[in-house]
């Protein structure tokens, strides 16, 4: 496919708008991509991403080669997605800090309508998809309520949420970011992408050697993540996509449990910034919630969240 310049920075475009989507819990930068006509090539571009790229470079030179696995458009994509999450990381820091109830309302809203979004598109009800959905939501549901195995602090496990949370890229359905924050892991990624900006811009080398690691040990995961699964997902959302959506759309109505926006803080540990966070919570009524509830206001967020999704929707069906 010939493209000129202002092809890519359309693409650079869209890659920006599934940043944006990835970044926040409960919208997929599948979904964005499935939208804006570019997923197939996604995951064709992926698929071709391999150690094969090295042998071509060196036997057939590097021009071949980048054409090969359709670099001018990976890269035109990632630096989208790369500047939006950037650009997005430290707000969404501040609102965690500073307007819990009000960010998790609008999460809720767009969690709520993207269930809606991917269950409608379940075109066969049976006992199995049934079945898988219900399984889903009471697992996940339990995941939401257990007790983290590991501290999102750690490297390792870092490295595990990186890869696993990379799958929901390639999948219409659940953000990256859901998938940390079902881990445990969300605010430590946010924490670690503003921190590497802010070492960057302050030319602060302690700060920047710490969250470099923990970008690292998630870039990894994701690199390992992308290649382990993409193939095994593609398959099944093209062989078994009714049983893939109820399994997607199980797993989020389990996990509103998760996003819920009134908590009671039930444990607290120390992050790495020495400051004392939430460990473990459990959701409560509004009407019980020790504190101003913002109610109100948490209304018209999750309907605005909800819409959001709608619009969304409504827009890619035009250009379908």
């Amino acid at each position: 496919m010939q493209r000129k310049l202002k092809d890519y920075f359309i693409i650079a475009f869209k890659g920006i708008a599934m940043g944006a989507a990835d970044v926040v819990p409960g919208v997929s930068g599948g979904t964005i991509a499935f939208i804006s006509g570019i997923y197939e090539e996604l995951l064709e571009s992926i698929d071709n991403l391999n150690l094969a790229f090295f042998k071509s470079w060196k036997t057939e030179g590097f021009k071949t080669a980048w054409h090969k696995i359709n670099g001018n458009f990976l890269l035109a994509l990632f630096s989208g997605i790369a500047i939006s999450i950037f650009s997005l990381a430290k707000a969404i820091k501040w609102l965690l800090f500073n307007e819990p109830i009000l960010l998790w309302s609008f999460f809720f809203g767009l969690v709520l309508s993207s269930i809606l979004f991917i269950g409608k598109q379940i075109k066969s009800w049976n006992v199995p998809v049934i079945l898988l959905l219900i399984l889903a939501a009471v697992g996940s549901y339990f995941i939401t309520i257990a007790e983290p195995f590991a501290s999102p602090d750690s490297n390792l496990y870092l490295l595990f949420c990186g890869a696993i949370a990379i799958i929901a890229m390639i999948l219409p359905g659940i953000s990256g970011a859901f998938i940390l924050l079902i881990l445990g892991a969300y605010q430590t990624a946010i924490n670690t992408v503003d921190d590497l900006l802010q070492s960057i811009i302050t030319l602060n080398f302690e700060l920047f050697k710490t969250a470099f690691i923990k970008f690292l040990m998630l870039a990894i995961g994701a690199i390992i993540g992308i290649k382990s699964f993409s193939k095994i997902l593609n398959w099944m959302f093209k062989n078994y996509k009714n049983i893939t959506l109820s399994i997607l759309t199980g797993f989020m109505i389990g996990s509103l449990n998760k996003i819920w926006p009134w908590k009671k803080v039930l444990e607290t540990r120390i992050n790495s910034h020495g400051e004392e966070v939430p460990f473990i919570e459990k959701s409560i009524s509004p009407f019980i919630f020790e504190g101003n509830n913002q109610l109100l206001l948490s209304l018209v967020l999750i309907i605005f969240g909800f819409l959001t999704i709608f619009i969304l929707e409504k827009v890619g069906s035009k250009k379908a």
